[in-house]
């Protein structure tokens, strides 16, 4: 298997006998016998990195080429990853470099507080940012260390003898776990990292592309306090944030929103809001206030405790088409294709390089406090159901409630209707549609009485009621539901009835009264004496 490191058609070492074989950079061998590993033919072997193979043997190989060294970085949640151009950062140390790949610096919006030069940002400071003399060298840096990986992993140059493919065979083992230090000649050695090419655990996954612009200003505050601590002195850390800013009226510091994340971080996200003297008022852009923030970073570590300040804000259509065509470092071009291939949502997801088991680690960390906080929005959501819910069934209740008392009014209000119309017919005779009307209703009231109507149903209904309450011993939980006015109409009854039972019983009292005087003067008449 050839692997290509881009780094020229120079030769790297002399060719070998048959127990030291050669290696070669951007050249063609006529055999190939493996990575890292010796040949199992007598001749001179090669080992190509750059040029395709003209046989099939191969022995320890490693998953592929890396990337340019001048490639853009792009980094979620962790540091940026290490290029000559530093990429778009998503929670990640600022570089102080462009936000985006190609090392261009933001262009200004708008005037400035402290003038109206278009190198001035709104805070008085300068708002393009400064290159780096140091990002010259990079290159051939990065280049550097991949010639120094591929020595050590291929021919170090220290034994002359055989154990120096010993020790290759061990920096191969160190660079597919991505740590460990490799000797490559008595002088010189490198450290294996896991963005190193050869390390096998790296994967690809998918973040969401942020949907604000720069326009909206939005910038996050990673703090190193839990987020209780930090919903809790708010004010506090915005007065702070406001005298930083030089406590000027004109501007105002504003809360986006509060975010937990893991390692006991949280990220306070803020906007500046700028009311000029004349004219409506903005918000500050996103990069003019990272640039200021960066600036005065030493505060914010010492009064706020902040480790990281990152612009939220999404990508242009070039910075995304220039960082999905670079392969990012230490992933190989035909992986970073095939993750862009199986992307599912290329509108709204972009692929994200995951090297090395801390990157992984991290990841879960974060999607386990995303699933946290989605349960605990669930949680709130099910709260709220419970909530209406109780208050439909307290609606329901109080709907029959309000149904039955309109029943009640209806019917009194039949009764006034049926009082008033007597009163305004009294006097007259009986007219025609009356007498219609009363024949139609002594029907319904035959109908309703009849025994195998609605009244003898209702009847049974009740007998079978009283039957299984009796049988089940409620028959003392049992009640009669009556309406008012047959409760009125049965008490009248009843006293009625009372009255003449009291009349009859002084009737006869009397009536005993008299008998006795009647036969008291019958014994005193003297014709009883006869």
């Amino acid at each position: 298997m050839a692997f290509s490191l881009g780094v020229g058609t120079t030769p790297f070492g002399a060719t070998g006998t048959t127990s030291t074989p050669s290696f070669g950079f951007g050249t063609s061998t006529p055999s190939t016998g493996g990575f890292g590993t010796q040949a199992k033919t007598t001749a001179a072997t090669g080992f190509s990195f750059g040029a395709p193979a003209a046989t099939t043997a191969s022995g320890f190989s490693f998953g592929g080429a890396p990337a340019s060294s001048a490639s853009t970085g792009f980094s979620f949640g962790g540091a940026p990853a290490s290029t000559a151009t530093t990429g778009f950062s998503f929670g990640g140390a600022n570089t102080g470099t462009s936000a985006f790949a190609g090392g261009s610096a933001f262009p200004s919006f708008g005037t400035g507080l402290g003038g109206t030069s278009t190198s001035t940002s709104a805070f008085g400071f300068g708002g393009a940012q400064q290159t780096n003399p140091l990002q010259a060298q990079q290159p051939q840096q990065a280049t550097s260390n991949l010639e120094n990986i591929a020595s050590a992993v291929t021919l170090p140059q220290i034994y002359g003898d055989e154990r120096d493919a010993i020790i290759a065979k061990w920096n191969q083992l160190q660079a597919a776990w991505g740590t460990g230090k490799g000797i490559y000649n008595p002088r010189g050695s490198v450290e294996f990292t896991p963005d190193n090419p050869y390390c096998r655990f790296k994967a690809v996954g998918y973040n969401r592309l942020p949907k604000t612009k720069n326009e909206d200003g939005l910038v996050s505050l990673f703090i190193k306090k839990p987020e209780a601590e930090v919903r809790a002195n708010q004010q506090q850390i915005v007065d702070t944030l406001f005298v930083i800013f030089g406590s000027k009226p004109q501007l105002s510091v504003c809360v986006e929103g509060i975010k937990k994340l893991p390692d006991n971080l949280t990220e306070f996200v803020i906007y500046i809001l700028e009311r000029p003297a004349s004219g409506p008022a903005r918000r500050i852009p996103s990069n003019e206030t990272t640039n200021f923030l960066n600036g005065q970073l030493i505060q914010l570590k010492s009064k706020l405790v902040v480790e990281n300040i990152v612009p939220k804000m999404g990508f242009t259509e070039q910075a995304l088409k220039e960082y999905l065509d670079t392969p990012q470092e230490g992933i190989h071009p035909f992986l970073w294709e095939q993750a862009k291939l199986d992307n599912p949502d290329p509108d709204s997801l972009v692929p994200v390089p995951m090297i090395g088991f801390k990157a992984l680690h991290q990841r879960l960390k974060h999607q386990e406090q995303q699933t946290q906080a989605h349960q605990q929005r669930l949680d709130l959501i099910a709260e709220d159901l419970e909530s209406l819910q109780q208050k439909q069934v307290n609606m329901l209740a109080k709907l029959e409630e309000y149904k039955r008392k309109h029943i009640q009014l209806s019917h009194r209000l039949l009764q006034v209707v049926v009082k008033q119309e007597i009163s305004r017919k009294m006097g007259y005779s009986i007219q025609a549609e009356e007498e219609q009307l009363r024949v139609q209703l002594e029907k319904i009231q035959l109908e309703l009485n009849h025994p195998t109507q609605f009244k003898g149903r209702l009847n049974e209904l009740m007998s079978q009621i009283r039957m299984q309450n009796h049988l089940a011993g409620t028959r003392a939980d049992f009640s009669y539901q009556m309406d008012p006015s047959l409760q009125q109409e049965i008490k009248h009854l009843l006293k009625q009835q009372q009255e003449g039972l009291k009349h009859l019983v002084n009737i006869i009292k009397e009536d005993a009264q008299d008998i006795q005087l009647m036969e008291q003067n019958l014994e005193a008449s003297p014709f009883s004496q006869r």
